[in-house]
């Protein structure tokens, strides 16, 4: 990545290195996130057990994650351990640094939008974002899933924040929820099944009418399934409200008994 964190990690912190020596007892590798900074990983950070030869388990120009063991603030020595990092916590931090490079890309197109490079980017938005959010893509998503405006919020020039929010809008797309909750319906009548239909096609009719994205499936008498699918929870659950009691009137309506539970 283009941008490098000023200062040093925190103890415990997870960071993304890359093997620059290799001695008998010990490793050294940059912080890639951090600028200027390197640590050291003893060879008993290195991995379980007994090692007998350290570059069974390293080599130079090699990507690791690592766990920040000790900072010595007035040294600036930084000591870390690569056995001491899961894998499902390794691969959530490379997921971690997937993501924000992503979202340093779409910083960049909107720097080719305005005519500025990387680095003007960071000085006109970027830095200001990481102070506020701690990434790039924190930011990101709340524009996308909050409609935040950043030249409100944080300040950031009208026009350079307008690009860069349209572009972000136009390159991540917020994700899809599903809720549901099953329909009970029943009528004993001679002709319940008609009356049954007329109640499902009716509230399809007005979820249709209404522009609701859902749909309803069959799961044995007297039992349905009701989808919706929408890209915020709230307006979703608004929706799934305003079925239920459109249902309920329908019921009364075709003189049907049923109710509906959430799921």
């Amino acid at each position: 990545m283009f941008y490098k964190k000023e200062g040093l990690p925190n103890d415990s912190e997870l960071v993304l290195c890359t093997v620059k020596k290799i001695l008998p007892n010990s490793v050294f590798a940059s912080l890639d996130e951090y600028k200027n900074r390197e640590g050291l990983i003893h060879i008993s950070e290195v991995s379980p057990g007994r090692i007998r030869n350290i570059r069974d388990f390293v080599r130079i120009g090699k990507q690791i994650v690592c766990k920040i063991l000790r900072v010595n603030r007035e040294r600036g020595q930084i000591d870390l351990s690569l056995r001491r990092v899961s894998i499902s916590a390794k691969n959530r931090k490379l997921d971690d640094i997937k993501q924000e490079e992503r979202a340093e890309k779409i910083l960049e197109i909107a720097g080719k939008k305005l005519k500025k490079d990387l680095a003007g980017m960071y000085a006109e938005a970027g830095k200001n974002i990481i102070s506020n959010y701690g990434s790039l893509i924190a930011c990101f998503q709340d524009i996308v899933n909050e409609n935040l405006d950043i030249s409100k919020e944080l300040g950031i020039n009208e026009e350079v924040a307008k690009t860069l929010m349209s572009v972000v809008k136009e390159s991540i797309k917020p994700p899809e929820i599903y809720i549901s909750a099953k329909l009970i319906i029943k009528n004993y009548s001679s002709d319940g099944v008609d009356r049954i239909k007329k109640v499902l096609n009716s509230l399809k009719d007005i979820g249709k009418k209404n522009e609701y994205d859902f749909n309803i499936s069959y799961l044995g008498a007297p039992n349905y399934r009701l989808k919706i699918k929408s890209k915020d929870y709230k307006k979703a659950n608004k929706v799934l409200d305003e079925l239920m009691q459109n249902y309920s009137s329908l019921l009364k309506e075709y003189e049907c008994e049923g109710e509906v539970i959430k799921l």
